[in-house]
């Protein structure tokens, strides 16, 4: 049974760090794309960012270049998001999803097959 699950969300300060990891269970990441999503009260799911199979491609929501990164562990069948100087409208959940391959920039949420269960993270003083 293929299985996302993720990790590492929490409440955090603005201007904090946190770093979000999504293992996989049933199946290794080492064929798929692996995109995160986020979804705030009241609002539409929004790409966040993806990891093509091979690294070879990255992409990042246009407003979050340069704040997150993506990166991916094989060893631990694992992909990260490092999310960094947070503001309070980063709050959210967030979710990882994979398809087979590459992802594209679209970054749409109806690429993507498999989902996990998401992770909160606040943003708050």
């Amino acid at each position: 049974q293929l299985q996302l699950v993720e990790s590492g969300g929490g409440l955090v300060q603005p201007g904090g760090s946190l770093r979000l990891s999504c293992t996989a269970s049933g199946f290794t990441l080492d064929d798929y794309a692996i995109g995160w999503f986020r979804q705030a009260p009241g609002k539409e799911r929004e790409g966040v960012a993806c990891i093509s199979r091979d690294d070879s491609y990255t992409y990042y929501a246009h407003s979050l270049k340069g704040r997150f990164t993506i990166s991916r562990d094989n060893a631990e069948n694992t992909v990260h998001l490092q999310m960094n100087s947070l503001k309070p409208e980063d709050t959210a959940v967030y979710t990882c999803a994979a398809r087979w391959n590459y992802c594209t920039g679209y970054l749409s949420p109806f690429e993507y097959g498999y989902w996990g269960q998401g992770t909160q993270v606040t943003v708050s003083s």
